[in-house]
């Protein structure tokens, strides 16, 4: 756990991520509040390499839920090993035989069965799934929903409670509470609208596209073998992209890409034939492609095409 608000920053940069103040100060108070964070924004912006570096920086287990469509309840909190449990039940078979062997009735026999329950629905066959780990988990977590807007609204309804609560009720073993609450956070990549309750339950934070000067930063941290010329090149590229009508713009993974790329094939400058050959490292759409062609190479006829 981060101490004092001026720790966060830093430490976060120590995992080569770099917050702005408002990620920071949403960062600590989700921490002193007990809430969950909702970061929401373009997809490759950083919101889940935050909850990955909120971990580390904090000694935390990372554990991950990725949300998709369809997504229910056993995927996403436990399951029963059911192969495991037949497996005991041969094993055990003599011993079953001997206790029902005793009961002079069908009935009592049930009985009898019933009264071993516990013995077949217990933790040693509890598979658990990322939600019920994160609240079983011995030591604090931080634990990312990753995707949220992937799932169904019936899903999103369902972690009302768990994100209330900090905790699951199993009907064979009873309610279990987390026991250290973990630290939530959501990523949300707007695909659909997210329900108020879950809005009202988690401390909001949108994180946008960087400014070309924190890019920079970035590509620079992550990218220490490219020149600051070339470095400025490509961020000055990428913030141009980012402004036309494209199918998808280019995230900033991408960026820190076509800079590891271009270190990679030894480029002193991004040239037409440089551009040409790597450009697919950040744009994975060909209509995308020709049009930032045309834009970069070719500026008047990509205003003439309708890039923005």
């Amino acid at each position: 756990m981060f101490k004092q608000l001026s720790d966060v920053t830093p430490g976060l940069m120590k995992q080569q991520y770099i917050a702005s103040d408002e990620i920071s100060t949403v960062v600590f108070l989700a921490e002193r509040m007990g809430k969950p964070v909702l970061a929401e924004g373009p997809a490759g912006v950083g919101k889940t390499e935050l909850a990955k570096a909120w971990a580390a920086a904090t000694g935390r287990e990372l554990i991950r839920l990725q949300c998709y469509e369809g997504l229910d309840e056993s995927k996403a909190l436990y399951e029963w090993e059911y192969a495991k449990q037949m497996l005991y039940t041969q094993l055990l078979r003599d011993k079953i035989g001997a206790t029902l062997s005793q009961a002079g009735t069908l009935r009592e026999a049930a009985d009898r069965l019933g009264q071993e329950e516990n013995a077949f629905f217990s933790e040693r066959f509890l598979l658990q799934r990322p939600l019920l780990k994160a609240l079983m988990n011995p030591k604090p977590v931080v634990l990312l929903i990753d995707e949220i807007d992937r799932a169904d609204a019936e899903f999103e309804a369902f972690l009302l409670e768990i994100l209330s609560d900090f905790q699951i009720s199993i009907p064979e073993l009873g309610t279990i509470k987390a026991l250290h609450h973990p630290v939530v956070v959501l990523t949300s990549n707007n695909t659909r609208e997210l329900s108020e309750a879950l809005k009202r339950r988690a401390l909001y934070l949108f994180i946008d596209y960087p400014s070309q000067e924190s890019e920079l930063r970035i590509v620079k941290m992550r990218a220490p073998d490219l020149s600051h010329k070339m470095a400025e090149q490509v961020v000055q590229i990428v913030q141009k992209l980012r402004e036309l009508d494209l199918k998808k713009s280019p995230s900033v993974a991408e960026t820190v890409d076509w800079a590891k790329a271009l270190i990679a094939i030894n480029a002193t400058s991004i040239d037409e034939k440089t551009l040409n050959d790597t450009l697919s490292v950040i744009l994975k759409h060909e209509s995308d492609m020709q049009r930032a062609k045309r834009t970069l190479l070719n500026p008047k006829q990509g205003r003439d095409t309708g890039a923005r």
